[in-house]
């Protein structure tokens, strides 16, 4: 039997400072968060300047209570050996300010503690942060990331060789919500005050289009939240109770989930896949979790925690262990480590 492996994980791509050590892609043994989410709320949006220094002050703090509460001793000194085999951060895309301060940590340790070092594109983290929960998932499957700055459908071949179907061609998803949120002044972060809105109200209260692109499986959401931004002009009154408001919502995600549900079950149908991975920020919307369960007879449904949904450390030890397996010892060090705050979703060489 081949010896297990421990990756310790590092997110900082944008507001989230995470620590994680997941064993062999699979085993969750630690899980540390900080969220910024207070921090950046007074302005209805993240502020790149402030996320960078909250990652400084935060990191040690997330990084120790991850490795250390392997052993269940939050209080223990940081190890003079790190009980880890590889280390994992994510190198993009994201903040540049962030990633760097991720980086950087990650060369570190590699360096003291002589650890191989692996770069994670950050939405092959998404795409992977199921895994911990569907031990019996493997590639081929379609995966749907929905997040606050990407919407991409991906062919997942096999671990590390992807065929990207689809991606916005304006605002992801995400973006939409927290757009469409503040134009009813619900403040920051938009999508889970939407969803919770949107329970009260009735989906068909307002018939907000469905922009599909019949010619290909990427996506577009600017059109819609520019009819929220009409529907709002144009009837002063939409806001006047909790109600109607919740029949903005309601009506808006609706439009949201139709194009996202039909379009990758159209894909998944064309590419005979049955197993279809639901990950990003956007996947912890009950309404889209929902209607990917209806289906869940004729597809296989994967979605994770409502915790791995959003910018967690979990995801990058896992697609981080698959990346090392594949590349080997001897390919990752520090010194060919780079950030890129635009890293394109690409496969492994």
């Amino acid at each position: 039997m081949s010896k297990s492996i421990r990756v310790l994980g590092i997110e900082t791509s944008c507001d989230e400072t995470a620590a994680a050590v997941v064993e062999d892609g699979r085993h969750i043994y630690t899980n540390a968060i900080a969220s910024q989410i207070a921090i950046h709320q007074p302005y209805s949006g993240i502020v790149p300047e402030l996320a960078s220094r909250a990652h400084v002050e935060n990191v040690q703090l997330v990084v120790e209570s991850a490795v250390k509460g392997m052993n269940g001793r939050d209080t223990a000194p940081f190890p003079k050996t790190l009980p880890v085999d590889v280390i994992a951060v994510t190198v993009g895309p994201g903040l540049m300010g962030s990633l760097l301060v991720g980086k950087t940590v990650a060369e570190m340790l590699a360096w003291v503690y002589q650890k191989p070092l692996v770069g994670v594109n950050h939405l092959e983290g998404h795409l992977f942060s199921v895994l911990p929960a569907s031990h019996d998932l493997n590639p081929p499957f379609l995966a749907l990331i929905v997040s606050g700055g990407h919407t991409e459908l991906v062919h997942v071949k096999n671990f590390g060789d992807y065929d990207v179907l689809g991606r916005t061609r304006d605002d992801a998803a995400g973006e939409a919500f927290d757009k469409v949120a503040k134009m009813l002044g619900l403040g920051y972060p938009g999508g889970p005050v939407i969803d919770q809105l949107a329970a009260k109200g009735n989906p068909a209260a307002i018939q907000f289009p469905r922009p599909f692109l019949s010619d290909g499986w990427d996506f577009s959401f600017s059109g819609l939240k520019t009819s929220v931004l009409y529907y709002l002009r144009d009837n002063p009154n939409a806001t006047s109770s909790k109600k109607k408001v919740a029949d903005v919502c309601a009506s808006f995600q609706a439009a949201v989930v139709e194009v996202l549900v039909n379009k990758t079950l159209a894909a998944a149908a064309k590419l005979d896949l049955k197993h279809i991975v639901l990950g990003g920020g956007v996947a912890a919307n009950s309404a889209l979790r929902s209607a990917f369960a209806h289906h869940g007879k004729k597809y296989k449904i994967h979605t994770s925690s409502l915790l791995l949904c959003t910018d967690n450390a979990v995801m990058i030890a896992v697609a981080g262990y698959y990346k090392f397996l594949k590349g080997g010892r001897k390919k990752f060090s520090p010194e060919s480590l780079e950030v890129d705050s635009t890293l394109s979703f690409q496969s492994w060489k």
